[in-house]
């Protein structure tokens, strides 16, 4: 690679980081314009993760975007399922999680493990999935919600 090439490359980079990764203006960019793509860039991701994860993003309704976006601002892009499955556990963890996404949650848990790194596996052995009282469980490959969420 050249110099000129590996130069490129690493503005390259630069302008990615800062867009979808929270990493710092690039030098002769405008802050504006790289801000609103920064932005549109979110609200896809977060589209994204609302159809793998509809019960999640229903359950939070209007304030979706806004937890999305405050959640995966600085974050690299996992893919949109273990974003979303991050951003349930992280509500999990804050117990900010809507009952629905719950059971979300535990239904993914029990049929898939999924340690944070790697992407998901399905699960053979039978599985118990819990999140915010919700309970399922995986046996001969069917996933079923034995106790729902509290409301």
């Amino acid at each position: 690679m050249t110099g000129a090439a590996h130069d490129l490359a690493a503005r390259q980079a630069a302008l990615v980081s800062a867009l979808v990764a929270g990493g710092p203006l690039p030098p002769g960019f405008a802050a504006g314009p790289v801000e609103a793509a920064r932005r549109a860039l979110l609200r896809k991701r977060g589209g994204e993760v609302a159809r793998h994860w509809p019960l999640l993003a229903a359950g939070l309704g209007a304030d979706w975007p806004a937890t999305f976006a405050g959640w995966a601002a600085g974050r690299p892009g996992n893919g949109s399922l273990r974003d979303g499955w991050d951003l349930a556990r992280t509500l999990r963890e804050r117990d900010a999680l809507p009952p629905v996404a719950a059971e979300e949650l535990a239904l993914r848990e029990a049929a898939a493990r999924y340690d944070g790194r790697q992407a998901p596996r399905p699960r053979r052995l039978p599985a118990v999935g819990r999140a915010g009282g919700a309970v399922a469980v995986q046996l001969a490959g069917r996933v079923r919600l034995l106790r729902p969420a509290p409301r």
